[in-house]
């Protein structure tokens, strides 16, 4: 059985969708929603031609309250 990361099988699948015509998710048009590791955050990508995202606090298919996101960038090491 697969970890689930994320709060529901929605989020899952959005967050996981690849697209055979774009490899950067800010330039899918199909991409929703956008998880940054970095920030540990989550957004509506701006399609604007930029890696912009509107942060959201909740879920748009399940409601549930989602992180705030980190002030300081985490180190990966």
């Amino acid at each position: 059985m697969t970890e689930k990361r994320h709060c529901c099988g929605v989020m899952e699948s959005e967050l996981g969708r690849e697209c055979v015509d774009h490899t950067d998710a800010f330039d899918c048009p199909d991409r929703v929603v956008y998880y940054s590791k970095e920030f540990g955050e989550y957004g509506i990508p701006i399609h604007d031609g930029g890696s912009s995202y509107s942060v959201i606090n909740h879920c748009p298919w399940c409601g549930a309250r989602l992180p705030t996101a980190r002030t300081e960038v985490q180190s990966e090491d």
